[in-house]
């Protein structure tokens, strides 16, 4: 959000997609106060929580709407922002082409979301306890980059950490996980009740392989951040095939290589 272009040319029309609570939401209505600044989440009691943070003197607005079907004009939004909402959506190159309809030319995409370390923790003591898969596959940082630059954004930058967080105990970490709408990384894929020995034997693992020696547990969670530019005429373009002035061999001080033809050895 610290970006010179953005300091230069403040957003008027902003998004933030899967706003939960609204922290985020509030705080970029702070950063440019003169700006349209929309809330945006599927679950209405999030945006009632959003809308605690959303006061009089700047309000912002609140949507309830899918991410994945964008209730916006084309080329309406100069900033699209997501915080660790992407990490459910299966079909990506679809969720980023509705992304780049909403923007204007030259509209900004920021995200952050979990990526494949996340919880592997958790993952592997379920696998232990059972074959059924419990915890969600999360998308790792190239699937996120092809979709990025399919959808067509250009200068688009990518990068991920790895950040550790202790809890007391597995129940603690639990309650985080809901607390910030995570509850589908916790998904059965029979679809079937869990079984109480299966998550006995869950939590057994769990303290035994990734315990502490005071008893806390750990959890690993893989934040991968990602940003791109609605294309515009205003940046620089690749140069035509065949332009270039010089060759890449000069350029570099080195010989030109001749590869042998058929027949040669």
């Amino acid at each position: 959000l610290d970006d010179p272009k953005l300091d230069r040319a403040p957003p008027q029309t902003v998004l933030d997609l899967g706003a939960g609570p609204g922290r985020a939401t509030a705080a970029m209505r702070r950063k440019w106060p003169k700006a349209r600044v929309v809330a945006v989440d599927l679950a209405m009691p999030m945006l009632r929580e959003a809308g605690k943070r959303s006061g009089w003197f700047r309000p912002f607005d609140r949507v309830c709407a899918d991410v994945r079907a964008l209730p916006f004009a084309e080329g309406s939004v100069d900033v699209v922002f997501s915080n660790l909402c992407l990490q459910w959506i299966e079909d990506l190159p679809a969720v980023f082409a509705g992304f780049r309809r909403v923007l204007k030319p030259g509209g900004l995409l920021l995200v952050s979301t979990f990526g494949p370390d996340t919880l592997y923790e958790l993952r592997e003591s379920f696998a232990h306890a059972d074959a059924t898969p419990h915890v969600s596959p999360f998308a790792n940082i190239a699937q996120f980059g092809d979709a990025l630059v399919h959808a067509g954004f250009k200068d688009p930058v990518l990068d991920r950490d790895l950040h550790e967080t202790r809890y007391p105990d597995l129940a603690a970490l639990m309650r985080e996980l809901q607390a910030m709408g995570a509850t589908n990384a916790l998904r059965e894929r029979s679809r079937q009740p869990l079984k109480r020995a299966t998550f006995r034997r869950m939590i057994e693992t769990y303290a035994e392989r990734f315990a502490d020696r005071d008893g806390r547990i750990r959890a690993t969670f893989e934040i991968i951040w990602l940003s791109g530019w609605a294309p515009h005429e205003s940046q620089q373009k690749p140069l035509a095939p065949g332009s270039a002035r010089r060759r890449l061999a000069d350029a570099l001080g080195t010989k030109e290589t001749r590869l042998p033809r058929d027949g040669e050895r």
